[in-house]
């Protein structure tokens, strides 16, 4: 069974950063994608940022030169870097993998982000 686990969200200042952490059961580069999703309160569930198996990164407008998406192939960890955090950042993570097997897709549990003075 494929698991995805995030951790590293909390309560952070504006302007503070974070990074949120992906720990999957299996070889990271058994997934053809690994993105970061969030949903804000009230919101849909939107794309954050992403990278393929072949090493080529997405960002949404919104996040672009604040946040970065990364991987330890050693770890089997993804990891997105977020710096100069607006409140408008605050939502739930969640990490997201299509496996290259099937095209399944896999979602983590999500880990909360809160961005506040």
């Amino acid at each position: 069974q494929v698991q995805l686990v995030e951790s590293g969200g909390g309560l952070v200042q504006p302007g503070g950063s974070l990074r949120l952490s992906c720990a999957a059961s299996v070889r990271i580069f058994s997934f053809y994608v690994v993105a970061w999703y969030r949903q804000a309160p009230g919101k849909q569930r939107e794309l954050v940022a992403r990278f393929t198996r072949g090493g080529i990164t997405n960002y949404a407008d919104s996040v672009k030169g604040r946040f970065t998406i990364s991987r330890d192939s050693v770890q089997n960890t993804a990891y997105l870097q977020m710096n100069s955090l607006k409140p408008e950042d605050t939502a739930v993570y969640y990490c997201n993998a299509v496996a290259v097997l099937g095209g399944v897709q896999y979602w983590g549990q999500g880990t909360q982000v809160t961005v506040s003075s």
